[in-house]
């Protein structure tokens, strides 16, 4: 029996074999990987999980499923962090990790941006999302769903869409459709910002006026000449820009 979902805490349990059957299939378990679950609720993935794994990390904030959860799965197989994803520190499972996951769409751009801190750890992230937060994610440049979200993750991931979940393989079921997306983070020789800092602020500001230019959006720190000497035309929107585009505007007010 399932327990009752809280909405507090943004729960829709995923019920549905199929859907099941293939995320534990799209993750690929190995019984060695250092795995965390996040938000394993009743354990409809934990369950699979634990069967191909050595060992299962999970976090859970709440305590009523966090304590069903111990009572289930022998200590041996399964440790569980009871708490916050929001403030966890991955740094705990070691060296190299992945992670999983039915992030509630309440945190799941939160949850994203937390975990992007812990990129040179993080192997690869497996989640579902709200189909239209995983739109964004994934999205190109000159796009509707291009925006903040998508250059900060794609500057440090490499972004694949899976397949899509219908409300229905939830119980109880969301009033969206939710999707499965890859997350690995790119290599160690990737472009990286000269003050990354700099490079989320430009960001920001950018897409904080998205009708606006680039000459208006970033006049408090380039000048439409500047922008336009980097060989960007600072009448262009931040929609249209490419990551790179974006690095190259930071470094140079950064230098």
């Amino acid at each position: 029996m399932l327990p009752r979902a809280k909405k507090r805490f943004g729960q829709h349990f995923l019920t549905d074999r199929h859907y099941i059957a293939r995320i534990i299939s799209a993750i690929a378990p190995q019984p060695d990987d250092v795995l965390v679950e996040i938000g394993p609720g009743p354990g409809a993935i934990t369950e699979p999980l634990i069967e191909r794994l050595d060992h299962l990390h999970a976090v859970e904030v709440d305590r009523d499923l966090a304590s069903a959860l111990r009572m289930r799965f022998p200590q041996d197989k399964l440790t569980l962090h009871e708490a916050d994803v929001l403030a966890f520190d991955f740094s705990v499972l070691g060296p190299r990790f992945r992670a999983v996951g039915n992030l509630p769409y309440n945190i799941s751009t939160p949850f994203l941006f937390h975990l992007g801190t812990f990129a040179d750890q993080l192997i690869d992230g497996t989640f579902m999302l709200q189909k239209e937060v995983v739109d964004r994610m994934v999205a190109a440049p000159d796009s509707a769903a291009y925006g903040r979200l998508s250059v900060m993750l794609q500057y440090r991931f490499e972004m694949k869409r899976m397949f899509d979940v219908p409300p229905g393989a939830f119980t109880p079921p969301p009033k969206v459709d939710s999707a499965i997306v890859r997350m690995v983070p790119l290599p160690a020789n990737r472009l990286r910002a000269v003050n990354e800092e700099r490079f989320a602020h430009f960001v920001s500001a950018g897409f904080g006026q998205r009708r606006k230019t680039l000459g208006n959006t970033l006049k408090p720190y380039l000048s439409a000449d500047v922008i336009a000497s980097l060989g960007i035309d600072p009448k262009r929107r931040a929609e249209t820009l490419s990551v790179a585009e974006f690095v190259t505007l930071a470094d140079y007010a950064a230098s």
